[in-house]
């Protein structure tokens, strides 16, 4: 019988209400490697009074901004002190890269020492008033409980990048992981406890999204909901969180394009290229899907791109020879091969991939796939496919590259390779981009703010930005004049 792995509500192991479990399976061998607790209504229940209960306690709330800060700290270094473990948990449990996920890890605690510096760094400002008797300030305050829902693809990093500022604020949390991976984010809420957090600041409830999800986010008392997913999904939550009037930052799809012009190093931009979308299996909101190429480099650039595709070695993401692993689950592998078929009767070419490669596992493996002859008004280059899949189009102008560039819904991240520093300043300032990346592509930084344009998103996640999302404004007023308080409906000369 496989490991079942409890809930963490308020400091402690809890089993769900109902008595559900469901399975996790390895994607690269198809092994179940634990049931979860089918969590519902009433266990969010639970874990949002453990929340509530510990915000509104003095032990939490307290607690100076100081010491949040260590806790931060000693977060960061109880994370770095299990990096490995963790790393291999997140690649069994969606596939990932291990030698990946060990790079990825070992950079983690940076968001929790960035964070815990700035935890005591939250500061309101005197306002100017017409009157040296009165004294008018602000404050920032902690909102509350903050519900917070993550994905499969990053899991850790992702929730990392929501409970690092929220703690730091003065928040509590409940997570709701995504049911495919949720036992690292388990294992981040028995950390919290380890690095000395009070029970009930970090809590977990794992199941799934009509389940949990759903109880989670239309929980009254909640404060704030943050969301990392899919567009449709995070319409929804903005539904419901506009309809109770708190807030919520939401990053969601992308579609972004990777821009080469004629006076770019091409061998540079194909590595580019590679990078932005075959690089963690595509499945990353920011990938670079969709690939402008000049047409006097375009099929030089197609063909480095393709002839580095088809030496992607691909197998175990345990092995460290590996560069591309399984998709995360079934379900995916289905979705990305079914583009690659709209692509096909859309008129585009598959120059390599677009099938399953043979590897010695069963898993959910997907090629690495080019296609070209491609178009702005395919399927396969409007919708996000979140796979190992490139859409490669030509342009002959840099208003054209623009144009296409942004007639999508969406607005997460663009790159640009250019020699030409102006042309490079006039594409970022013209994108439709929160991100964009001149030559280079997925640069990342905790104190790097990231907002999504258009469909992908409201709000800021990381950076200085990011801890007004989990804070309240607040105005105060002191007369301090001694005398007495004018009748306000005597007049005055």
């Amino acid at each position: 019988m496989a490991e079942r792995l409890e809930h963490f509500i308020g400091g402690q192991h809890r089993s769900p209400s109902n008595g559900a479990w469901f399975p996790s399976t390895n994607p690269a061998t198809l092994e179940t490697l634990y049931e979860a607790a089918r969590g519902d209504r009433a266990d969010v229940r639970t874990a949002v009074d453990a929340a509530y209960q510990t915000f509104h306690s003095p032990e939490w709330s307290r607690t100076t901004p100081s010491e949040r800060g260590r806790l931060l700290r000693r977060l960061g270094d109880v994370i770095g002190e299990h990096a490995e473990e963790l790393a291999r948990l997140e690649s069994l449990d969606n596939g990932k890269l291990y030698r990946e996920m060990k790079g990825q890890l070992a950079t983690l605690p940076e968001y929790l020492y960035y964070y815990g510096g700035l935890a005591d760094k939250v500061q309101g400002s005197q306002i100017p008033t017409n009157s040296p008797e009165v004294l008018n300030f602000t404050q920032r305050e902690p909102l509350g409980v903050v519900g917070a829902i993550t994905p499969w693809n990053s899991p850790l990093t992702l929730t990392v990048s929501k409970l690092a500022p929220a703690l730091a604020a003065g928040n509590t949390l409940v997570i709701k992981p995504s049911e495919y991976t949720s036992r690292t984010i388990l294992r981040l809420g028995e950390l919290a406890d380890e690095a000395g957090f009070p029970a009930g600041v970090v809590n977990v409830v794992t199941g799934f999204g009509a389940e949990a999800g759903d109880a989670l986010v239309n929980d009254p008392r909640l404060a704030k909901i943050s969301f990392t997913g899919s567009t449709r999904t995070g319409s929804a939550i903005a539904s419901s969180a506009a309809a109770r009037f708190i807030g919520c930052t939401l990053e969601l799809g992308g579609k972004s394009p990777n821009i080469v012009f004629e006076d770019a190093d091409v061998s540079n931009a194909a590595m580019g290229v590679i990078a932005g979308i075959f690089a963690a299996g595509g499945q990353t909101c920011i990938a670079g899907s969709r690939v402008l190429a000049h047409r006097s480099i375009y099929d030089e650039l197609v063909e480095r791109v393709t002839e580095r595709a088809s030496s992607i070695v691909i197998g175990d993401p345990m092995d460290d020879a590996t560069e591309l692993g399984p998709l995360a689950f079934e379900d995916q592998l289905a979705k990305v091969s079914s583009y690659v078929d709209i692509g096909k009767e859309e008129g585009a070419t598959v120059r390599y991939g677009g099938r399953a490669p043979e590897v010695d596992l069963p898993g959910y493996f997907f090629s690495p796939t080019v296609l070209t002859e491609a178009n702005n008004d395919m399927r396969i280059c409007r919708e996000e496919i979140f796979g190992p899949v490139a859409a490669i189009m030509p342009f002959d102008t840099e208003d054209e590259a623009l144009r296409l560039a942004n007639d999508t819904e969406y607005g997460l991240a663009a790159g640009v390779w250019t020699s030409n520093l102006q042309r490079a300043m006039r594409m970022s300032q013209r994108l439709d981009a929160g991100t964009v990346w001149l030559n280079t592509y997925r640069a990342m930084s905790p104190m790097s703010p990231r907002e999504g344009f258009k469909q992908s998103g409201v709000g800021v996640e990381h950076g200085l930005e990011s801890m007004n999302e989990y804070t309240r404004l607040k105005s105060i007023w002191i007369n301090t004049d001694e005398g007495p308080v004018a009748d306000p409906f005597v007049m005055r000369s």
